[in-house]
C-alpha cells in the first residue's frame, strides 16, 4: 500500500527512467457514431515504405512479456506478437474501418437476432504440418475452448450461450448459441479463435504451449523461456489476411522474438544495433528514439481507455454528484503531462475513438474543479482542517487500486492523488499484486480503480458492467443493463451503432466511468525495416509484409 499523504508537489514525467505499475484489466477513428478511419496516429510510419521487398533475412524483436503459453486460445496479450504469425482468423477486421472481410472464411451469414452464423471457408488452406483446414476442424476446435473453459481463458468469453457448432458440408459450419451474441463476428478475427491443428488439439491443453500448428505464415522454430521466441517462414502459405500487400510466403525468413522485461535494456538494445525493433515502446523513450531517426508507429488501443473505475456499493461514490465531482476534478492533460507522452490522446468517450462505435463525448466530459467544488458542497462535504471534506464525521478519503501492469502507472495515479486533494477529495493509493487482482475486483475491495481494457468491440462495456457477470463494480441500473444487453442482439450494424452512443452517454453521465488517456501501442523500428504494421487491436501485425533492406 502507499501511503495515502498527499504530495505537496505536482509530479512530472521525467526523462528517462522506468516508472511503475497500473491496471490494464484483462486484451478506427470513426465518425460521430459508427464506423470510419483508423484513429491512430502512425508517424514515421515504416508501413508506407516505397522501397521493393527484398527477400530472406531475419527480423529481431524486443518483447516486455515472457508469453508463458504460445497457444493462442489460452495465453495472455503477451501471446500476441507471436499469435498473430501461427495462426489465421476467420475474418480479418479492417484497422482503417473498423469493417470485418473474408479471409479464411470467403463468406458468412448471421440471422436476425445474432445467435447463428455460417461460414464458408476458402479452399485450399492448410496447416503447417500438412493436414487440411475444414469445417469440422473449426467444430473440434470451438467445442474444444468451450470443454477447457477458463483454461481458454483468452477465448472462451466469445462462447457465453454457446449451444453447438453443426458442420454444414466440408467447408460450411454454423455456430450456434442459446442467446444473442453480436460481438461472436468481431471475435472470429482474433487470434483466440484462430484455429489450431488437430495434432495440437490432441494434446492436453497444458502441453499445447510449445507445440502450436498454425495455418499462419510462419511457424514455431523453438521457444526458450525468458529468453526468446523464434519462427522461421512457412514454405507455401498463399492466403495471407486481405489487410496484407503481400499475396504470398512471407518475405523474412526467419523472426526472433526477445525476451527482454526491463523496458530501459530494450531501449539500449535497440540503439546500439543489438535488434531491430521493439514492440511496446514505454512513453519516456519516444522521444529518445525519434530524436535518434528511428520509425515509430502509435495507434490508441481500441477499447476501455485509461480510466478510473468507480465502485458505486461504497459510500460516498453510491451519490452520482460525488462521482461527478471526481469527474470534473480530474484534469487528464495535466495526468498526460505527468506520466505519458504525446502520443497518448486525451479520451473523449468511454471507448477509445479507434473502436468501431465510438461516439464523441468530448463536451460532456470537459474538467470544471469549480463545478466540482459546487457539486460536492450540493452534496453536504464541506472542507475540514487540513483541507479534507467531511460530512457526518466522515471524512471523504478514498481508495484507489492499481496494478503492476503499465510502467507509468504509478505516476499517473499520484498526479490524480494530486488533483483530487485540491478539491477535498483525500486517497489512498493502493498497489495491487497480480494474484489480488481478480479477488480484489470481484469483492469490491477499492473505491476507484485505475486501468484499461482492449478490444476492438464495444462489447467489451457488457462483459466489463453487465450484472450477469462478476459485477465488479456492483452496479445496479436497469437503464444502463437494458442497453448492454440491447447492443448484443442488434445484429443491424446501423441500429447497434445508436444503441452504443446511449450506452456510452451512460456511463459517462453517471460517472460509473471516467475516462482519462486513450492507453496506446508504440512500435519503434530501425531504418532498414519495411512494412511494419499495427492491426484493428493496434498491436503488431502479421509479419508477412515485412522486409529489411540493409
Amino acid at each position: 500500500m502507499i501511503d495515502s499523504s498527499p504530495p505537496r508537489t505536482r509530479r512530472h514525467r521525467p526523462p528517462a527512467r522506468l516508472l511503475v505499475a497500473a491496471l490494464a484489466a484483462v486484451t478506427l477513428g470513426l465518425s460521430a457514431c459508427g464506423s470510419g478511419s483508423d484513429g491512430g496516429s502512425t508517424d514515421d510510419a515504416n508501413a508506407g515504405s516505397d522501397a521493393a521487398a527484398v527477400r530472406g533475412g531475419t527480423l529481431t524483436l524486443a518483447v516486455g512479456a515472457d508469453p508463458i503459453s504460445l497457444n493462442p486460445q489460452g495465453g495472455g496479450s503477451g501471446t500476441d506478437p507471436m499469435g498473430a504469425n501461427l495462426v489465421d482468423t476467420l475474418t480479418a477486421q479492417d484497422p482503417k474501418t473498423g469493417k470485418l472481410r473474408p479471409w479464411l472464411a470467403r463468406e458468412w451469414t448471421v440471422n436476425d437476432n445474432a445467435t447463428q452464423f455460417t461460414f464458408t471457408l476458402r479452399e485450399g488452406v492448410t496447416f503447417s504440418d500438412g493436414s487440411a483446414l475444414t469445417a469440422e476442424v473449426f467444430k473440434q476446435n470451438f467445442d474444444d475452448i468451450v470443454k477447457n473453459g477458463a483454461k481458454a481463458d483468452s477465448a472462451i468469453a466469445q462462447f457465453l450461450g454457446y449451444d453447438r457448432t453443426t458442420v454444414v458440408d466440408r467447408d460450411t459450419f454454423r455456430v450456434e448459441f442459446k442467446q444473442p451474441n453480436v460481438a461472436f463476428l468481431q471475435a472470429t478475427s482474433t487470434k483466440a479463435l484462430g484455429p489450431l491443428a488437430p495434432a495440437t488439439l490432441a494434446l492436453p491443453f497444458e502441453d499445447r504451449a510449445r507445440k502450436v500448428i498454425g495455418t499462419g505464415p510462419f511457424v514455431l522454430d523453438h521457444y526458450t523461456p525468458k529468453s526468446e521466441v523464434v519462427l522461421t517462414k512457412r514454405a507455401g502459405y498463399a492466403w495471407p489476411a486481405p489487410t496484407r500487400t503481400n499475396t504470398g510466403e512471407a518475405y523474412l525468413d526467419k523472426v526472433i522474438f526477445r525476451i527482454v522485461p526491463e523496458a530501459s535494456v530494450r531501449t539500449g538494445s535497440l540503439v546500439s544495433g543489438q535488434i531491430a525493433g521493439i514492440v511496446d515502446v514505454p512513453p519516456q523513450d519516444t522521444d529518445t528514439l525519434r530524436g535518434r531517426g528511428f520509425q515509430l508507429l502509435t495507434r490508441a488501443n481500441p477499447g476501455i481507455p485509461l480510466s478510473l473505475y468507480t465502485n458505486v456499493s461504497h459510500r460516498p461514490l453510491d451519490e452520482v454528484r460525488v462521482r461527478r465531482a471526481i469527474a470534473r476534478a480530474l484534469d487528464p492533460e495535466q495526468v498526460r503531462a505527468a506520466a505519458l507522452s504525446s502520443d497518448f490522446k486525451v479520451a473523449t468517450s468511454s471507448l477509445s475513438a479507434t473502436t468501431p462505435g465510438w461516439t464523441d463525448l468530448s463536451e460532456q466530459i470537459k474538467r470544471d474543479r469549480d463545478e466540482a467544488g459546487r457539486l460536492l458542497d450540493e452534496a453536504g462535504w464541506r472542507r475540514g482542517p487540513d483541507g479534507i471534506r467531511q460530512k457526518d464525521g466522515r471524512r471523504l478519503a478514498l481508495t484507489l487500486g492499481y496494478a503492476p501492469f503499465f510502467a507509468p502507472s504509478q505516476t499517473a495515479v499520484e498526479e490524480i492523488q494530486v488533483q483530487l486533494r485540491e478539491v477535498g477529495i483525500g486517497v489512498d493509493l493502493q498497489l495491487l499484486t497480480n494474484p489480488s487482482i481478480p479477488a480484489g475486483q470481484t469483492a469490491g475491495y477499492y473505491d476507484l480503480t485505475f486501468g484499461n481494457q482492449s478490444r476492438a468491440d464495444a462489447d467489451l462495456l457488457r462483459t466489463t458492467f453487465s450484472t450477469e457477470g462478476t459485477n465488479a463494480y456492483r452496479l445496479a441500473d436497469p437503464e444502463l443493463e437494458r442497453l448492454l444487453q440491447d447492443q448484443r442482439a442488434a445484429a443491424d450494424p446501423t441500429n447497434r451503432d445508436k444503441i452504443l452512443a446511449q450506452l456510452q452517454r451512460r456511463l459517462v453521465d453517471q460517472s460509473y466511468l471516467i475516462p482519462l488517456i486513450e492507453f496506446t501501442t508504440v512500435i519503434a523500428t530501425a531504418k532498414d525495416v519495411h512494412g511494419v504494421s499495427q492491426g484493428a487491436d493496434s498491436r503488431i501485425a502479421p509479419l508477412n509484409d515485412v522486409f529489411l533492406t540493409h
